[in-house]
C-alpha cells in the first residue's frame, strides 16, 4: 500500500460520499479510504515497519504482525473454504515480510441461523492447514448477530511470527537494501521479478462458483500457505522483496512496489503465467487476470546474480511448479511498463479495484 503523500489525494471527506465495494477490494479507491478516514485517526511511525508505511503487515520490537478480515462469498469454493483461506491468507502475509509465523488469533461473526455442521467443516478446514504447518490458534472471538445483519461468516485472523531464521543469510545476498525485510520499498535497479505460479486462479474460480458460469477445465483456487516455498527462497538467498499478490492481483502489486521503491518495472506479458480457463474465462467477462487476486502465490524481486537459482528452487516446490521470471526492476522507467505478445508496450495501471468483490 501507499502512504498518504504518495497517495495525493484530497483529505476531506464529502458529507454525502457513500463506501462501495471497490473501497474494499485494493487498489485506488481503497488507498483514498484508507487516506480519508483509518489513516488520520491512527497514523504512527513506531516500529521498523510502521504503519505509515503501508506494507501489508508491520515489524514492532523484531515482531512482525498482521490482521486480515475475510467476508469471501460464496464461503465453500473448489479448492477451498473461508476457514482454509483466512488462516492461509495470514500465514502468507507473515511469511511476505520475512518471517516465521509463531501463532495466530481467529475472531469469528456468525449470523444466527447458520448450520453448527458447516461451521465446524469451516473450523476443521483451518486446523488442517494450521497443523500441516505448525502454527497454533492461541487466542479468539465469537459473536453471534440478528439473522440477516450479515449473509454468511466473518472470519477475522491476526498473526505474530519472529524473524526468519535464514533472513539475515538471504539479506546479505540480496546486498544493501532499505530494510532488513522484505519490505515494498527494497527494490534496486536490475532486480528480477519472480511470480511462482500461475495467476488468476483464485478470483475466477471464486467468479465461477459464485455466478454459477462453469467455464469448464480444471477450475480450483490456489489457496495455499508458502511456509515451504518461502524457506527454499530465502536458503538460496537474494530476495529483496516479496508480495502475495491478493485484491488487486499481480497489477496492484506491482505498482505499489514501483511507487514506494521510487523505481520502474517492467514485465513481459509472454512470460507470465496464466491458464487456459483463466484466460478463456477473462476474455469472456472482459477482465484482465492481472488484476485478479490470488490466495497461493508470491511475487518476488530477487538479486539478479540469484534469480534463476531461486526459481529453479521454487519449481522444485509444490505450489511452485510454474513460477517464472516476468520481468526486471528499471532505473530509467517510470512506474510499471507491460511489454505485450505483439511486441508493444503499455502502463499497467493500479487498478481502481478488484473486479471480482469478496474474494477473500
Amino acid at each position: 500500500m501507499l502512504s498518504l503523500v504518495q497517495i495525493g489525494v484530497d483529505m476531506s471527506a464529502e458529507e454525502d460520499e457513500l463506501i462501495s465495494l471497490a473501497h474494499g477490494a485494493g487498489g485506488k479507491k481503497m488507498e483514498e479510504l484508507l487516506s480519508k478516514s483509518v489513516l488520520p485517526s491512527f497514523m504512527n511511525d513506531d516500529g521498523e515497519i510502521p504503519l505509515s508505511k503501508l506494507d501489508d503487515s508491520s515489524v514492532i520490537d523484531d515482531r512482525i504482525f498482521t490482521t486480515d478480515s475475510h467476508t469471501v462469498k460464496p464461503i465453500f469454493f473448489p479448492g477451498g473454504d473461508l476457514g482454509s483461506l483466512s488462516v492461509c491468507g495470514t500465514i502468507n502475509d507473515l511469511l511476505a515480510l520475512g518471517g516465521e509465523p509463531l501463532t495466530l488469533s481467529l475472531a469469528m461473526v456468525i449470523p444466527e441461523g447458520f448450520p453448527v455442521k458447516k461451521l465446524i467443516e469451516l473450523l476443521e478446514s483451518a486446523s488442517q492447514i494450521l497443523k500441516e504447518e505448525d502454527v497454533p490458534i492461541s487466542t479468539g472471538d465469537t459473536k453471534v448477530v440478528e439473522k440477516g445483519d450479515i449473509d454468511a461468516p466473518i472470519f477475522t485472523t491476526s498473526g505474530i511470527a519472529k524473524r526468519h531464521s535464514l533472513l539475515d543469510k538471504n539479506m546479505e545476498v540480496a546486498g544493501g537494501r532499505k530494510t532488513r525485510w522484505l519490505s515494498d520499498d527494497n527494490l534496486n535497479h536490475g532486480d528480477k521479478i519472480i511470480v511462482t505460479g500461475s495467476l488468476g486462479d483464485h478470483g475466477i474460480a471464486i467468479l465461477s462458483e459464485r455466478e454459477g458460469y462453469g467455464f469448464g477445465g480444471e477450475i480450483n483456487s490456489d489457496v495455499a500457505a508458502l511456509c515451504e516455498l518461502m524457506d527454499e527462497a530465502l536458503n538460496i538467498g537474494g530476495v529483496a522483496s516479496a508480495k502475495d499478490p491478493t485484491r488487486g492481483g499481480l497489477a496492484n502489486a506491482l505498482n505499489e512496489w514501483a511507487e514506494k521503491s521510487s523505481i520502474g518495472i517492467e514485465v513481459e506479458e509472454e512470460k507470465i503465467p496464466i491458464k487456459d480457463w483463466v484466460s478463456s474465462a477473462s476474455d469472456m467477462l472482459g477482465i484482465d487476470p492481472l488484476n485478479v487476486g490470488n490466495e497461493g502465490k508470491f511475487v518476488m524481486a530477487v538479486h539478479p546474480s540469484k534469480a534463476e537459482e531461486v526459481l529453479k528452487g521454487i519449481k522444485n516446490i509444490e505450489n511452485g511448479e510454474k513460477a517464472a521470471i516476468i520481468g526486471e526492476v528499471k532505473e530509467d522507467i517510470d512506474g510499471v511498463v507491460l511489454k505485450t505478445e505483439v511486441g508493444g508496450r503499455r502502463i499497467l495501471e493500479m487498478p481502481v479495484g478488484d473486479p471480482v468483490p469478496r474474494i477473500c
